[in-house]
């Protein structure tokens, strides 16, 4: 008999279950499946793209052992790369909007990593954290990630994410939703369960004020619709691991709806979610409602609530952004 093998906590990413999210399912006569990706080491989906970035790099000879790796970050690639990273041994340095939850800049210090705070600016200023990110590694020979262009991110999701789905389903999947922060996860997961199954659909879930459903659905993203509070998705541009994906459906979420979803789980089925993964469920509800009952369709369970327990699960926050977590179940079907 061959030996046991351990790993350390890098070696524990992805392999996340299915979770049945009930009252939807049975409301709608679909079988709606969320990936629960808050069960990875770093609490996220983006555990997967860090490991992914980092080994890539690493196989490239690109990140050598002991070099800094810098990113910009809304918090849960960082938490990621920053995890990940002190197992594989390389510092990390977070470049994150001040506009983040507090949770998640505290927790990146809690787990070793440099943050460095800054003012929220949009992709086409110098000020931007993505290009702070950049400019740092030049200076200093840091690694930059490169989560939103560097394409090992969604390549990481193509190798597991998706095959995990397929084998989870036994090949009965017939609809992914997901969002778009850098695109990765939908973008991989896309590009697998296609190439298994050609009818499979694919739905862009995209939050008021991003460009996503502008994209997918006229081909440009020129439409400015709205805003949201949601925290690492709602993308403006066109990334690498867009670019050439296939995406069959977009639809737009409204942030009340993913909150009333998320007020629903949480009372109900015992699920503690963050917003993101509202967005990822109203657009596998849309999916339901649209294309009738008998689908098993599959989203992405992001991370949790803890993060966002001064926003998102915060009474008085909500009120000051017009958000009504009693809003009932029944409001949100289209």
């Amino acid at each position: 008999m061959n030996p046991p093998t351990y790993h350390g906590i890098d070696g524990h990413v992805g392999d996340t279950p299915l979770i049945r999210l009930h009252r939807l399912s049975d409301l709608t006569g679909c079988e709606i499946l969320g990936k629960a990706e808050f069960m990875n080491p770093g609490g996220s989906v983006k555990d997967r793209a860090a490991l992914g970035i980092i080994t890539d790099a690493e196989e490239r000879g690109a990140l050598k052992p002991g070099m800094t790796i810098v990113e910009g970050t809304a918090g849960n690639t960082g938490i990621g790369l920053t995890v990940i990273g002190a197992a594989r041994g390389y510092p990390t340095v977070i470049i994150i909007p001040e506009t983040q939850a507090p949770e998640k800049i505290t927790l990146l210090r809690t787990l070793g990593a440099d943050v460095r705070t800054v003012p929220a600016k949009p992709y086409s200023d110098p000020g931007n954290y993505n290009h702070i990110a950049r400019r740092l590694a030049e200076e200093n020979g840091w690694y930059w990630a490169n989560q939103f262009d560097n394409v090992a991110n969604r390549e990481a999701h193509r190798r597991s994410t998706g095959p995990e789905i397929w084998e989870q389903t036994h090949g009965t999947v017939s609809a992914f939703s997901a969002a778009i922060g850098t695109g990765g996860t939908l973008a991989g997961v896309s590009l697998f369960l296609k190439e298994k199954n050609p009818a499979i659909t694919t739905v862009c879930a995209d939050p008021y004020g991003a460009a996503m459903w502008s994209w997918f659905t006229n081909g440009h993203t020129d439409d400015d619709d709205g805003d949201s509070v949601a925290e690492g998705i709602g993308q403006g541009r066109v990334t690498a691991n867009v670019a050439d994906i296939p995406v069959d459906k977009a639809f737009r979420i409204e942030d009340q709806t993913a909150l009333t979803i998320l007020t629903q789980l949480l009372r109900e089925e015992g699920l503690f979610l963050g917003l993101s993964s509202g967005i990822n469920i109203g657009g596998a509800l849309r999916q339901a409602v649209e294309g009738g009952p008998g689908q098993t369709i599959v989203t992405i369970l992001c991370d949790s609530g803890h993060k966002y327990q001064s926003k998102l699960f915060n009474p008085a926050w909500l009120a000051e952004n017009g958000l009504d977590p009693e809003r009932p179940l029944k409001s949100v079907f289209p």
